[in-house]
């Protein structure tokens, strides 16, 4: 998504200048525009000056880009919890059921999801025992969660689904992570420059990735993960997953045979990697139905496209 033009016309005269607040609302905490500062801040999470680096590491301005300083802001706080929960899958537990348990003071963080018990939540008003039974068996049901997904979940500034498979492969090279304490294994011996060596990832996100496994207060968190009983389930790798390896895949259209994703998870199961742009890094670019501005791009670099057909042939 961009801006592609400012629309004038429809203005009526009776627009205010917008007034970026110095302090945060709901902590009152000091307000910043991202990319003003190059220092680590509170949390450990690295921000470089100017803006964040994008995948092929070009600076991405931030200008427009406010947020509160505080890592201990309660609405901060709050939106990490839905991510939390939203990537874990747990479902029973929407928006203002997290806020009403943290208003409780039942949880503080997310890691205090798992030490919840029944009688907690049916001895709250409007909860009832068997609305309080579907949340904890939901929560017990969810303690298991692929590396990458786990990964995502920590919400790692910079750290979306495809980097957190990044990240999960090279953690992988060390150790096979069953539990929160094998990460933290791992990442104690993972230097700077380790994370910044890896492909799509470059300075700024694996700043951001360093920064947050030096954090005492994320390791305890994964500690505290580690306590309350989550499991981690890791890819096993043979010969036969590395078909792909070293081979990066582009998709572009509407495919008829498998959906994007069981496409993106099918590569990624065989060692390749995804791209959601593309460059003369690409090997392939899978064309589907009505295939976009990448099929296009694709053509004029010279890069491999294939049809859905060519790549079925591939991944069997």
């Amino acid at each position: 998504p961009k801006v592609v033009e400012v629309l004038v016309r429809m203005r009526t005269g009776k627009e205010k200048k917008v007034k970026i607040p110095e302090f945060c609302p709901v902590c009152g905490g000091k307000v910043a525009k991202k990319g003003a500062e190059e220092k680590n801040f509170t949390d450990g999470r690295f921000r470089p000056k100017g803006g964040v680096m994008s995948k092929n590491f070009s600076l991405l301005p931030l200008s427009v880009a406010y947020y509160c300083v505080n890592s201990r802001c309660p609405a901060k706080n709050e939106r990490y919890l839905e991510h939390f929960v939203s990537v874990f899958e747990i479902y029973e537990l929407g928006p203002k059921i997290l806020r009403r348990f943290k208003d409780e003071g039942l949880i503080t963080d997310a890691a205090d999801i798992f030490a919840l018990e029944e009688e907690d939540i049916a001895s709250l008003e409007r909860f009832g025992e068997k609305s309080a039974g579907n949340i904890i068996n939901e929560i017990k049901n969810k303690k298991k969660i692929s590396l990458a997904r786990f990964l995502w979940a920590l919400g790692i500034l910079h750290v979306g689904e495809e980097t957190a498979i990044d990240i999960g492969k090279k953690i992988l090279e060390h150790k096979s992570a069953a539990r929160p304490q094998d990460i933290i294994d791992v990442a104690e011996k993972i230097k700077l420059e380790d994370w910044q060596k890896i492909p799509n990832i470059g300075p700024a996100i694996g700043a951001s990735i360093y920064g947050y496994f030096e954090n005492k207060s994320n390791l305890a968190f994964l500690k505290k993960l580690d306590n309350a009983g989550v499991k981690i389930i890791s890819p096993k790798i043979t010969k036969a997953a590395q078909k792909l390896a070293g081979k990066t895949f582009v998709l572009t259209g509407g495919l008829q045979t498998l959906t994007r994703d069981e496409a993106k998870d099918r590569i990624r199961s065989l060692g390749g990697d995804i791209s959601s742009s593309v460059s003369k890094a690409v090997d392939y670019v899978v064309a589907g139905s009505e295939p976009g501005e990448k099929y296009e791009k694709a053509r004029k670099l010279g890069v491999k496209i294939i049809t859905e057909k060519e790549f079925l042939r591939i991944i069997k």
